[in-house]
């Protein structure tokens, strides 16, 4: 009788693995890489459990198991991880916000999960995956600069609108949005928060959501809907590469949805070349 694959959850003795893992695709990977490195692999230390699959000390997959599900899994490895992952998934119910990651990994996790945890809110089976190692193709924006500790409460109402507008509820409707604040504050005190103030408000930002040594991912991108159309995007987003690719990481990333048909044009001319491709299921 055939036995489904089994996950089991990893610890600080799997960590040279979850690198090895990880570091066959840096961009991809960004997200869980930078909690590793900051963290380890413990997972009192990582803040969710880690899970892996694999056998003979090799791991062909991992999946971290915290507001976010996001899984990992090295070519033709995805199917089984899914089924294992699944599994734990399935026991442990659903605790997360959104499954998130490549689409190769995403997708078979979501088809075994959904008959338990769906239907979701929405579904975004296709997000290129774009990424830039190089200087931006087009002229930066100079007033894209860090946010400064001061002008949160500015830069709040911005944040809330490019949330509200991207995954299609309130960051506001969960703790009165306190975690979410206490996130964008984390995020203006460490530098990863950019963006240009005129007369007190917010005219673009974007956050840098994610670094690892490699590579760094770019969230939050946003215009004010009165400034759309004029370009301000594509510099905005030049500004931020710019100032990632200096202070950060050698490269910059970042996912769109594929119908946003505006947004991958800016990105292509700021000079962002496909990398992969991710999903989201969001509940």
């Amino acid at each position: 009788m055939l036995r489904t694959p089994t996950a089991r959850v990893l610890d600080e003795s799997d960590e040279d693995a979850v690198h090895r893992l990880l570091a066959t695709d840096p961009v991809a990977a960004c997200v869980v890489a930078g909690r590793v490195e900051a963290t380890g692999t413990a997972a009192a230390a990582v803040g969710a459990p880690l899970w892996g699959f694999g056998s003979g000390g090799v791991l062909e997959a991992v999946c971290l198991a915290g507001a976010n599900l996001i899984p990992i899994a090295v070519p033709g490895a995805e199917r089984a991880a899914a089924a294992a992952f699944a599994e734990r998934a399935r026991r442990a119910g659903r605790r997360c916000s959104t499954i998130v990651g490549p689409a190769a990994a995403v997708a078979p996790l979501w088809e075994l999960l959904a008959p338990y945890w769906g239907p979701a809110r929405d579904h975004r089976p296709r997000q290129p995956l774009l990424a830039i190692a190089g200087p931006p193709a087009v002229a930066p924006e100079p007033r894209v600069r860090p946010v400064r500790a001061d002008e949160l409460e500015a830069l709040l109402p911005a944040a809330v609108a490019m949330f509200t507008e991207e995954v299609g509820v309130s960051p506001l409707r969960i703790d009165g949005g306190a975690s979410y604040r206490a996130r964008l504050a984390e995020l203006v005190r460490t530098g990863r928060s950019l963006a240009w103030f005129e007369g007190g408000e917010v005219v673009f930002k974007a956050e840098i959501g994610a670094v690892s040594r490699a590579a760094c991912q770019v969230q939050g991108v946003w215009v004010a809907p009165a400034h759309r159309g004029r370009g301000i995007g594509a510099a905005g987003t030049a500004a931020v590469v710019e100032y990632a690719r200096s202070t950060v990481a050698p490269v910059v990333s970042l996912y769109v949805n594929d119908f946003n048909a505006a947004a991958r044009a800016a990105y292509r001319r700021v000079g962002f070349q496909e990398a992969g491709q991710f999903a989201s299921v969001l509940f």
